[in-house]
């Protein structure tokens, strides 16, 4: 089941590379006291990821700033070193964090989990946004094709805030 409205984030760990290197972020001190936009994508370095998706976010960083909103975090069932080529390619910066959901568990437990098989890219996350405050889910839209973007931009997240 796709997580909704009103529900707790799951706890979880994502991988990020930093200028401190490797290093792990957590649900569990990422949320609390603070609201997060966090958006999901099927893949690194995709047609519409890095044309679309990354861009609209890093476009609209201080829009988002301006509506309360602490941090903005990309979730791609990807590895760090993978996020980390793919952050410094867009230049996400301090705007856009790039989370590594190497293992899906994230996307398992939020029901976002995607079977890419088809296209030969194993379980990913399908694409979306939510606004999470202080923990709890406040906004989510999912597409309805993972090929596209329309409810999970930047600027329909601005609208939702």
């Amino acid at each position: 089941m796709t997580i909704k409205v009103g529900d707790r984030l799951p706890s979880a760990s994502f991988e990020v590379i930093g200028e401190g290197g490797e290093g792990a972020v957590s649900t569990d001190t990422l949320c609390p006291g603070k609201k997060v936009v966090l958006f999901g994508v099927p893949g690194a370095f995709t047609p519409t990821c890095s044309a679309e998706h990354v861009p609209s976010f890093k476009a609209n960083a201080a829009a988002l700033r301006a509506k309360g909103v602490d941090a903005v975090g990309c979730v791609s069932v990807n590895d760090a070193f993978v996020m980390k080529a793919w952050a410094d390619e867009r230049q996400t910066g301090e705007d856009v964090m790039m989370l590594a959901d190497g293992n899906g568990s994230f996307s398992e437990a939020t029901g976002t989990a995607l079977d890419c098989s088809t296209w030969g890219m194993g379980q990913r996350c399908t694409r979306y946004a939510m606004v999470v405050d202080d923990g709890v889910v406040t906004h989510i839209a999912v597409e309805d094709d993972p090929g596209v973007m329309t409810v999970t931009s930047a600027e329909a997240i601005l609208d939702a805030l």
